[in-house]
């Protein structure tokens, strides 16, 4: 069965080098044959340099981890499921770069986005019982003895999690013009090519709880003289549960397929030389085809101190309850992932430079598998503002 995962995989390898083998090689053999054109003056760069940033809501969904003993959770405190998320937001990093040859309308771009996140929190909730105080009499003379809580009703919750992403674009497409809105400087541009994108998550979570510690109380006779007696209430025992719970998870996928996408840019004041403004907007579809990998692991452990202490001088004896053991999970299976994407924005011009402002979205479904013990699909997604600069080379 082994030989075989590895087959799969080494075909994946080698898909995935194909792809990229030609396309690099497809746009190195046209920069070569059209390095001699260069020369000759243009009024627009052959080549733009992007570089950018976005700030992004993370779809990053995953079962939660809630073992049984949760239930059993005082309502004072608040659940450990809302402390046990991922992070919500992360910073992206991009590059691109494109080229159109002199007096072509085609444009070959290479694109990069990598961003990652992670999250640390470790939240204590506790009540503070105060102590029992006794009163009693020997001989006339009133004594006090006090007995000290030997834990306290508690919920504590340690979560650590992290993710990263890479995507990378290597595309190939055509100004197709369209007359659009009856600007000449109007541009639409249709590409089609390669997409390769990879996901990765950890998710480290420990949970220990009492969630019902008490005194337990009796009414005892108690001496008031050498001849009279009385009861009173006095404390013989303290009972409590010790709940342990934890859970390791690692996620990831890796896929490659064809992408398409159609970009397009209006101006609407002003001119390129003296300063521009242009509406930008576009669309992306890709399909990838990988292989989605979880591995888990979590385990219970219960402690129930139930004897009684007439004296108050120690917890006494428990009780270990062991959840049944549970396996490691391990999961492996190729999916097929389908990509949407869009943005919005505008971009201001000078010359051989550009800023860009807007908002931007990527959805892949269906990516990792964010179940525990089965597998459960969860969606991967990235949207936000963006930011970037770019300068043109090549006049």
């Amino acid at each position: 069965m082994s030989e075989l995962i590895q087959k799969n995989d080494n075909r994946a390898t080698i898909r995935w080098k194909l792809l990229t083998g030609a396309s690099a090689l497809a746009l190195t053999a046209y920069v070569s044959s059209t390095a001699m054109t260069w020369a000759d003056d243009s009024s627009q760069p052959q080549i733009w340099i992007e570089l950018g940033g976005q700030l992004n809501r993370l779809e990053d969904g995953q079962q939660t981890f809630a073992p049984p003993f949760l239930a059993s959770r005082p309502s004072i405190f608040s659940p450990s499921q809302k402390f046990e998320r991922p992070p919500l937001f992360e910073f992206d990093e991009e590059g691109k770069i494109s080229l159109q040859p002199d007096d072509s309308n085609w444009v070959f771009s290479a694109g990069i986005q990598y961003g990652r996140s992670g999250s640390k929190r470790h939240v204590h909730q506790q009540t503070y019982p105060n102590k029992f105080v006794k009163y009693y009499y020997s001989s006339g003379i009133r004594y006090t003895r006090s007995r000290y809580p030997f834990g306290a009703k508690f919920a504590d919750t340690r979560a650590k999690n992290s993710e990263h992403h890479l995507i990378v674009d290597f595309q190939a497409g055509k100004d197709v013009g369209l007359g659009m809105f009856g600007s000449k400087d109007a541009t639409s541009v249709v590409s089609a090519g390669v997409r390769f994108a990879q996901f990765g998550s950890k998710t480290n979570i420990s949970l220990k709880s009492d969630p019902d510690w008490h005194f337990i109380y009796s009414y005892l006779p108690t001496a008031i003289s050498s001849f009279y007696f009385t009861t009173s209430k006095a404390v013989i025992g303290q009972l409590y549960h010790n709940n342990i719970a934890a859970l390791r998870a690692t996620r990831s996928f890796r896929g490659v397929g064809p992408s398409i996408s159609w970009n397009a840019s209006v101006p609407f004041a002003g001119n390129s030389k003296d300063g521009e403004l242009t509406v930008d907007w576009g669309v992306n579809l890709a399909m990838l085809f990988g292989r989605q990998k979880t591995k888990t692991h979590h385990q219970t452990t219960r402690q129930y101190h139930h004897s009684v202490d007439l004296f108050g001088t120690g917890p006494g004896h428990s009780t270990l309850y062991h959840h049944p053991a549970t396996p490691d999970h391990t999961r492996s299976r190729d999916v097929t992932v389908p990509n949407v994407g869009g943005f919005a924005g505008l971009t201001w011009r000078v010359q051989d430079f550009k800023m860009s402002f807007g908002y931007k979205a990527d959805f892949f479904f269906n990516a990792i598998d964010g179940g525990i013990d089965t597998r459960k699909n969860e969606n991967r997604a990235f949207y936000g503002p963006y930011a970037s600069i770019s300068i043109g080379l090549g006049d």
